[in-house]
């Protein structure tokens, strides 16, 4: 009987392994070159960790279990609970800011579709203990550094801002009362989601006052900072709120990224421990999931026990990103084939000296293969090219007699016989 894979889950053959590799080894090389230092926690937490971020209907959307001490455990559907826990049992002794970044196994119990599984790796980069504008465009920029960097342009991918804080000013300007926020900014969040006569049925089961309504939904449609700029009176709950978003896009647009970013109202982000700037990653066509989003929570530390100080950060799963990036063609012309320095090849029963000289190569360094079947030298090579070997070092019976082996450049075709001493006195060299 054959066993498959749970629905849901990925088995990642060497092909698959590679662009995994690709995808993780960037975000990590990105997050290094921009100043962030890698952590990592447990795979599962405390199940009442995720509760107080989440609330208790979290329970539903991970795996949860209870351990043979009646402890109830969760394997972990995000880090940044994690986050939270470890800097808050060291927060006096971390410098700060603390610009840490993490590539997480994650896992939720979701029913699988286009873009989302059951398990999954997620790239996660946040700084906390600064309560600038500017600590949210790093984020935002370091993003952006890592599409830029898979071949990535603003034509295929927009990172859409906005604030949670400036909708709260407006919403209560309205005069949403402040018990009703977190309920409307999930319908609004569902905005882009759904089609428009949906959206606005479930807009209007929240806001029952028609002139409400209608300057809620106003508001919703606004796509330029300029014409936000013409609503908010200077002085404002609104206004500083307004000079967050712009300072952060004036930011990316000094840094060299501004091509990529906008102003969007609809980016509400549903989790109600956002406190300020937030933005997600789409694909220009509008065809997938967000890339990526993220945005500031400036309360979730002090949630979890320890001081009131401020966070923002972003998480970027690896399912959307590689539909994104094959679609695009960018995964075939970049993520790299298997390669290795040299193959053995032997021309008769020499067994002994070729594992010789492929254990001395992987002594110093190289990559070295051998076949195992035995075979004429063409099927060999052929082995050898397969395996995107750079030169194949050919060892015959005659010519071992003289202590000489042939060496062959796989990619010229090129080849020249010298003595096995003088081989390897050149390589040490080198």
């Amino acid at each position: 009987m054959k066993i498959p894979p749970v629905k849901g889950t990925r088995d990642f053959y060497p092909p698959d392994m590679a662009i995994r590799n690709f995808i993780v080894d960037g975000w990590k090389k990105v997050s290094l070159r921009n100043g962030f230092e890698e952590y990592d926690g447990p795979i599962f937490e405390y199940l009442k960790m995720y509760q107080i971020k989440s609330g208790d209907e979290i329970v539903e959307q991970l795996f949860s279990l209870t351990d043979r001490g009646g402890r109830d455990l969760a394997l972990r559907p995000e880090i940044t609970p994690t986050l939270a826990r470890m800097v808050n049992q060291q927060i006096n002794a971390l410098p700060k800011p603390i610009k840490w970044f993490s590539v997480p196994r994650l896992f939720r119990a979701e029913r699988p579709q286009k873009g989302r599984l059951r398990e999954f790796f997620q790239w996660n980069i946040d700084i906390i203990g600064i309560n600038q504008s500017t600590a949210d465009a790093e984020i935002i920029f370091t993003t952006v550094d890592y599409l830029r960097n898979v071949g990535l342009t603003p034509n295929d991918v927009k990172i859409r801002i906005s604030s949670r804080k400036l909708l709260a000013a407006m919403l209560k300007s309205y005069g949403v009362p402040d018990e009703k926020l977190e309920s409307l900014y999930v319908v609004l969040d569902k905005k882009a989601k759904l089609p428009a006569d949906t959206f606005e049925k479930m807009l209007a089961e929240q806001v029952p006052d028609k002139e409400t309504l209608a300057r809620i939904s106003a508001f919703m449609e606004i796509d330029s900072l300029p014409e936000l700029g013409e609503l908010i009176d200077a002085g404002s709950e609104e206004f500083v709120a307004y000079n967050e978003i712009k300072e952060v896009l004036d930011t990316l647009e000094t840094m060299g990224v501004g091509d990529f970013c906008i102003y969007d109202p609809g980016i509400v982000r549903g989790l109600a421990y956002y406190t300020g700037i937030v933005f997600e990653v789409h694909d220009a066509v509008g065809d997938l999931r967000a890339i990526c989003g993220g945005g500031r929570y400036d309360n979730l530390l002090r949630d979890f026990g320890g001081p009131s100080i401020s966070a923002t950060g972003m998480g970027m799963g690896d399912c959307v990103l590689e539909i994104l990036l094959r679609e695009k063609g960018l995964l075939d012309k970049q993520v790299p084939k298997r390669q290795i320095d040299y193959f053995v090849a032997c021309i008769g029963h020499i067994g002994n000296e070729a594992w010789r000289i492929i254990a001395k190569l992987r002594s110093m360094g190289y990559s070295a293969n051998i076949s195992y079947k035995t075979g004429g030298l063409s099927k060999q090579l052929k082995e050898a090219s397969a395996q995107n070997a750079g030169k194949c070092i050919i060892i015959g019976e005659e010519e071992l007699k003289e202590g000489k082996i042939g060496i062959k450049d796989m990619a010229t075709g090129e080849q020249e016989l010298m003595s096995r001493d003088e081989f390897f006195s050149v390589l040490d060299s080198a």
